[in-house]
């Protein structure tokens, strides 16, 4: 099958879905009006309320969910066959994923910005409020730990990514403090920073070879370095260093996309996979599992944490809601889809496909998944005339680039849901931004290090798949009790709830069994599944109440 024509098909899907699907929930759904006020400008601080321009906040927004989840997920789950792996990216992004994401930042807006567990407390009752962030908490403490692993493993593997992402990270902070304290008009900055940033994939390797010493740093040591950056990215003004480092990344991260699609196409290779392959080696079974190894990059709780928790303080006007939550999980299915291809399509023949997909064990691990995309990329990318080191070395930069602004989003979502905990329990000393983003960071560092090589949040990640993709289904729960309470339809949120919710609970019983079977070697993940798994039911059970008609003593929900 030609790869090719396969991202056309997905494309087109995406455009129909964005044109009709999306504009019907913004019109018979959610109502949006550019009448309504906004948080952003009712609570204005400068920190974390800021009105942002929509082209902006969409860069940072989808910098924030394409972390690098979309791209791991599919580079294993395409074992099962490149069929049921598109057809989930193409399909859940449409109906769950985007749909989803957009709910989330409306129901946020609705409610002066506040994060989706906190909407939680307001639409259903305060113990699902403490509940859900618990779990929110969690599922974020898991990606801090292990997102730093990630990036300290590339930087490690390919010490010529290292010049151009810290240079990223010195021309945001120029073009936050250009365009906010001098009001410079944004277009020339950000063109003269975009061009500054791809110059300087072209100059990584050279700088590595001048200061090999980077190449000698651990991994171990970059989790520490990354953690402490997260703290300060996490507490600086968003306008300073979020924000802009997201839009100029969202710019390169859509030349990726880009370049990989016209390799695509100037290549035209074969997907080598097969379509369907339902019994790999020591793989899990394809349902429900393909669902949960596929979580970013078609459904993902962790965007409607993104969502509520730093998009829907910065979002100008609501209409702009549309593009920003709906068309940036598009974006998301996108690099799914172009995950799904490379690494289907990125081998140079069926027989080097299976040798690398041989088994689960051999094709789950982190170096291979990401090896599969960064190899797969790069040849799409090579057949730009891109010399082949520099196409991999900018694959590897793409990757490095999608994690590392979750990473900075992700610590910053700790810290509010850190703050709002201690607000609704009455500890305010950590209501403060400092001490709660400290928190926050030190305890995704202690994680990351109890192992002692920085690798200690994989102990947990096999939880994320699952984790994430409950609150996906408790967020879709939320938004549906809300809609109900406001006489509209739930069913465009409720159905999939449904369907996220219990192939969800599905594979995270499944996995759990297995745990207890060897629970003296993964009494960890035994446990801390268990606790997760036990608070996820309580909250459907108290959201369902509420939709079967039970309202018991909730409080009605703000907004509307």
């Amino acid at each position: 099958m030609n790869a090719a024509l396969l991202a056309l098909i997905v494309v087109a899907m995406f455009a129909v879905g964005y044109r009709y699907y999306s504009g019907f929930l913004t019109r018979r759904i959610f109502a949006l009006s550019d009448d309504e006020p906004m948080p952003s400008r009712e609570l204005e601080d400068g920190v974390d309320y800021v009105p942002t321009r929509a082209a902006v906040l969409w860069g940072h927004h989808f910098a924030s969910i394409a972390g690098a989840a979309p791209i791991v997920g599919p580079a294993i789950a395409v074992i099962w066959g490149w069929v049921p792996a598109l057809l989930w990216v193409g399909l859940g992004t449409i109906f769950m994923g985007a749909a989803h994401d957009f709910a989330a930042l409306v129901i946020s807006l609705r409610h002066r910005g506040r994060s989706i567990g906190e909407v939680a407390g307001q639409v259903i009752n305060a113990r699902t409020r403490t509940l859900f962030l618990v779990i929110i908490s969690f599922l974020i403490w898991v990606v801090l730990a292990v997102f730093a692993f990630i990036i300290g493993t590339l930087f490690r593997s390919n010490p010529g990514s290292i010049f151009p992402i810290n240079v990223q990270i010195l021309v945001s902070m120029l073009l936050g403090w250009l365009i906010y304290r001098r009001r410079i008009p944004l277009l020339w900055p950000s063109l003269v920073g975009y061009a500054v940033l791809m110059v300087a994939i072209f100059y990584g390797d050279s700088f590595a070879a001048a200061f090999p010493v980077l190449g000698e740093v651990s991994v171990l040591t970059w989790v520490w370095i990354l953690l402490v950056y997260s703290f300060v990215a996490s507490v600086l003004p968003v306008w300073l260093l979020l924000q802009p480092r997201d839009y100029l990344n969202s710019h390169q991260l859509v030349t990726g996309l880009v370049a990989l699609t016209l390799g695509l196409v100037f290549l035209q290779p074969t997907v080598v996979a097969p379509a369907l392959n339902p019994n790999p080696e020591g793989a899990p079974s394809l349902i429900p599992f393909l669902f949960v190894t596929i979580a970013c990059g078609a459904i993902s709780g962790f965007h409607g944490l993104v969502s509520s928790g730093t998009t829907s303080k910065q979002v100008a006007r609501m209409t702009d809601a549309r593009p920003i939550g709906y068309g940036g999980m598009l974006a998301e299915g996108s690099l799914g889809m172009l995950a799904v291809l490379a690494a289907t399509a990125g081998f140079a023949s069926s027989a080097e496909w299976y040798g690398h997909y041989a088994s689960w064990g051999e094709a789950n691990g982190l170096a291979a998944k990401l090896g599969a995309f960064v190899n797969g990329g790069g040849r799409f990318v090579a057949a730009l005339g891109v010399p082949e080191e520099a196409a991999r070395t900018f694959m590897a930069v793409v990757v490095i680039a999608f994690a590392a602004t979750s990473l900075d989003t992700g610590a910053r979502i700790q810290r509010l849901v850190i703050a709002e905990l201690a607000d609704s329990h009455g500890v305010p000393a950590l209501t403060n931004r400092y001490l709660a983003g400290a928190l926050g960071i030190a305890a995704a560092l202690l994680l990351a290090v109890t192992q002692g090589s920085g690798d200690g949040g994989l102990a947990l990640w096999p939880l994320f798949g699952t984790t994430n993709q409950l609150v996906a289904g408790v967020t879709l729960l939320v938004v549906s009790v809300w809609l109900k309470r406001l006489g509209k339809p739930i069913g465009y949120t409720l159905v999939p709830m449904a369907l996220v919710g219990s192939v969800t609970l599905w594979a995270m019983t499944g996995n759990l069994i297995r745990y207890y079977g060897e629970f003296e070697r993964l009494w960890l993940l035994a446990i801390s599944g268990s606790v997760i798994l036990v608070l996820d039911v309580w909250i459907l059970i108290e959201g369902l109440r509420l939709i079967l008609g039970d309202r018991g003593t909730a409080p009605r929900p703000g907004g509307g």
